[in-house]
């Protein structure tokens, strides 16, 4: 399978990462990416083919992964739709519509998908749509090349991008967030920056992976570590009184609504 990037970022440098990895040879990967230097690192790290400029190497490819920013999505399909010949279209730029997609790259084999950023260490996770004219094996090239960097869900409606995008696409930044928070309450109670750091991010990593592998609720884990009257439940008061939850519904909302405004 012959895949071309459009884009060379940080998040086709992690897929591209993750595909070689999975047994995908470097001849058969191709990126366009205007930015010399870019273009350079991506040769350097991953030994594939780099171009400046779309042609007639964009014809044998089986997949195009769409991997621009969505602002420049119009101008991108525009400069390589002539130089197609019907692949799967494969976008995971947030907010653009798939129809608009098929309209400019003038095919409706098109998936569109929201991996995010843990993507960079194969640990992602991706939601993915597909049109219905795209065939059970260009989903199957789809899948596979998006599990290459993590976990894959299949929706049928596509609107539930602009969900995926507000909880998982957007989601690291919020738990780095409240990482940050925490660190510097640890720093506040007297340890140094290397301390906080250690005891805040080995908490996130061991209470996600206890939360993955666990058969019970988040809720029951939860109460699990609440001693009734003791340090987590004053804690954990603390954050009920400040409406903590409520405040993070609302952040998770105030995503959606951006990411539909994205898409039009």
């Amino acid at each position: 399978m012959k895949v071309a990037f459009i884009g060379g970022g940080n998040m086709a440098g992690a897929i591209i990462g993750g595909v070689l990895e999975a047994g995908f040879a470097a001849a058969d990967i191709t990126v366009l990416e205007i930015n010399p230097d870019r273009g350079a690192e991506l040769v350097r790290q991953n030994q594939v083919s780099v171009y400046a400029q779309a042609g007639p190497w964009l014809n044998s490819c089986d997949v195009v992964v769409m991997a621009v920013k969505p602002q420049q999505m119009h101008e991108a399909s525009l400069a390589i739709q002539s130089y197609l010949a019907q692949p799967l279209v494969l976008s995971i730029a947030a907010g653009i519509r798939a129809q608009a997609i098929a309209g400019w790259l003038g095919t409706r084999r098109v998936v569109r998908a929201m991996p995010n950023m843990p993507a960079v260490i194969r640990a992602g996770v991706s939601a993915a749509v597909a049109m219905g004219e795209v065939s059970a094996e260009q989903k199957l090239a789809a899948d596979t090349i998006l599990s290459a960097v993590g976990s894959v869900i299949w929706l049928e409606d596509e609107a539930m991008l602009d969900s995926v995008t507000a909880v998982s696409g957007s989601g690291p930044a919020y738990v780095f967030y409240f990482i940050e928070a925490m660190q510097a309450a640890a720093r506040e109670l007297g340890f140094d920056e290397a301390q906080a750091r250690m005891l805040t991010l080995q908490t996130f990593i061991g209470a996600a992976q206890l939360a993955a592998i666990s058969p019970h609720p988040i809720s029951k884990l939860r109460e699990q570590v609440t001693s009734k009257g003791g340090t987590t439940a004053a804690a954990l008061a603390s954050l009920d009184r400040d409406k903590v939850s409520e405040a993070v519904r609302r952040a998770l909302h105030a995503a959606a609504l951006r990411a539909r405004d994205l898409g039009g």
